[in-house]
């Protein structure tokens, strides 16, 4: 009879197994999302999905706001994408006003 194994060990290598790791791994841009951005920037967002190609969607809270976030945009990806983060990069922001 084998051993047990961790559940968490046994879910990583199926998610290894069906191609799915990096894009768990990247999801993890969403919970991590506050500590990344800071607490203003998080209290008027949310951080909703991101794509395979990196593009990640967040719903605003006002047009003023979504007009700032765009111009910040550039400091929001490097903040992002800092080194030390082990998931595929964000490549785009895009907002949407929160409904």
């Amino acid at each position: 009879m084998d051993k047990p194994e961790p559940i968490g060990q046994v879910l990583a290598e199926y998610l290894k197994a069906a191609g799915l790791s990096d894009r768990v791994q990247q999801a993890t841009v969403i919970p991590e999302w506050p500590r990344l951005v800071g607490p203003e920037i998080a209290a008027v967002t949310e951080p909703l999905v991101i794509t395979s190609d990196g593009t990640l969607f967040v719903a605003v809270a006002s047009s003023p706001w979504m007009a700032e976030l765009t111009l910040m945009e550039p400091a929001l990806l490097k903040a992002l994408n800092a080194p030390g983060n082990e998931r595929a990069p964000v490549t785009k922001i895009r907002y949407r006003l929160r409904g």
